[in-house]
């Protein structure tokens, strides 16, 4: 049994399930949760592989801590998507939060999740200190203009041409997050492909983002080399106050280690390597990116 995912018109990657451990269809997306050789566990939604045991760290680990890390003290956080609690699992490791809230639509994911995927929450969804939502996160967003986050985490789907994607990946979604922020405010999001073949989201991601000097003068892209994806991963951080670029490792180290956090990624030392792009994605900012608006989104084609 294989399971065929369609990287772009050339490539379309196959990956073979050893063992099926659950398939379904929500109200919003079909989902696998399947055994694939060395990388384990591993969940599709819509036959496009999220997430595996393998490395599941360095996608979540990149979503959350250089936004957890660079907010000088966050308390209260909120997460955007993330159905398998792995981003607020990284979020609540940094003991100075007091409220995280997590919004994701799909409930029924979500409740699934919970059962059959602890590896990667484990036990975030009971925290005491996390409120979980199932609802439209930019709906939410906007009924909730001022409510002061340290730190928004926006872990949502990617554009696609036929899902809903395409209206969380806007300046007027990134202004939302902003009037929903505290003057501190940190914002990070998933950002798509970091290759040299399909590097336009995340290149327009950072074009937009930057596009708001006057909410966030510090704009950064970065990336993670996940395996599961056979590619990088694309990130974009904005802050209204602080600069990834001026944090040492030094300072990146104590914070984790006054605050509890144990990372295998993302440490002090790996800082500026995540945040130090290639030359061809500098070039897509420049040529390829654009700043993505309500009326004109970026439209996951490939």
């Amino acid at each position: 049994m294989f399971i065929n995912e369609t990287h772009t018109s050339a490539a379309i990657w196959q990956y073979r399930v050893e063992k099926m451990i659950l398939e379904g269809r929500t109200q919003y997306q079909t989902y696998q949760i399947a055994t694939v050789p060395r990388f384990g566990k591993s969940l599709f939604l819509d036959y496009n592989i999220q997430t595996s045991i393998l490395d599941e760290y360095v996608f979540h680990e990149c979503m959350s801590q250089p936004a957890m890390t660079l907010h000088p003290n966050p308390t209260k956080v909120l997460v955007c998507g993330g159905g398998e609690g792995a981003t607020l699992r990284e979020a609540l490791a940094h003991d100075t939060v007091r409220d995280a809230v997590m919004v994701d639509i799909d409930e029924e994911l979500v409740d699934m999740v919970k059962v059959h995927m602890p590896e990667w929450h484990q036990g975030a969804f009971e925290d005491p200190r996390t409120t979980l939502l199932h609802t439209d996160a930019r709906a939410w967003i906007a009924d909730n203009q001022g409510a002061g986050f340290d730190v928004i985490l926006s872990d949502l789907p990617n554009p696609h041409e036929d899902g809903p994607g395409q209206m969380l990946f806007t300046r007027e979604y990134f202004e939302l997050c902003a009037g929903a922020m505290s003057d501190e405010g940190v914002f990070a999001m998933q950002a798509g492909s970091a290759n040299e073949n399909y590097p336009a989201c995340m290149a327009s991601c950072i074009r937009t983002l930057e596009s708001m000097n006057e909410v966030f003068p510090f704009v950064a892209g970065y990336y993670g080399i996940v395996s599961t994806f056979f590619q990088p991963w694309g990130f974009v951080l904005a802050s209204k106050k602080h600069d990834p670029m001026a944090l040492t490792a030094e300072e990146i180290d104590r914070r984790h280690r006054e605050r509890g956090v144990t990372t295998r990624y993302y440490t002090g030392r790996f800082h500026q390597a995540c945040f130090t792009l290639p030359e061809y994605l500098l070039k897509a900012v420049k040529e390829e990116g654009r700043i993505l608006t309500d009326a004109e989104p970026f439209v996951w084609t490939a």
